[in-house]
């Protein structure tokens, strides 16, 4: 168990600093490997999400795969209800799909992410998860 309380087999990794910009609280980065899939442990403090964003690509590119290894957060996309992430669910996120994802309002949360290889693959940053709708979430340990 970590001083966090955030027990997680990745390493929590440094502030996420270079983003911040595109998340709303305090969300941390530790790369796990690199080369042509380069994976990340992404964790959020408690209530921390990312902006709507959309990965883009083709020719197989542009998928976002999140692992959930800790804690308990949300992936929404748009249009959909919210799935309520624990450790072992896993999300694909299909290439041209506008979403977030996040820790819930008072839980940690990390996750394991990458984007499937392929042409053009790029990343658009769009509008916050406003505070009126994160507040429609449940709580820790619900789901919607």
């Amino acid at each position: 168990m970590t001083a966090n309380g955030l027990d997680q087999i990745f390493p929590l990794g440094e502030k996420n600093d270079a983003y911040a910009q595109y998340f709303t609280g305090q969300s941390y980065l530790a790369p796990l490997a690199s080369g042509s899939v380069p994976v990340s442990n992404v964790s959020f403090e408690p209530g921390c999400r990312n902006n709507w964003h959309i990965h883009h690509g083709t020719g197989g590119g542009g998928d976002q795969i999140l692992l959930c290894t800790a804690g308990s957060g949300w992936f929404q996309a748009e249009g959909d209800d919210p799935v309520s992430m624990e450790p072992g669910t896993v999300v694909r996120v299909p290439a041209g799909t506008k979403h977030w994802h996040g820790a819930k309002a008072d839980s940690w949360f990390s996750h394991v992410a990458f984007i499937t290889p392929g042409e053009d693959v790029s990343n658009e940053w769009l509008e916050p998860v406003t505070d009126e709708v994160y507040g429609e979430l449940p709580r820790n340990g619900a789901t919607a």
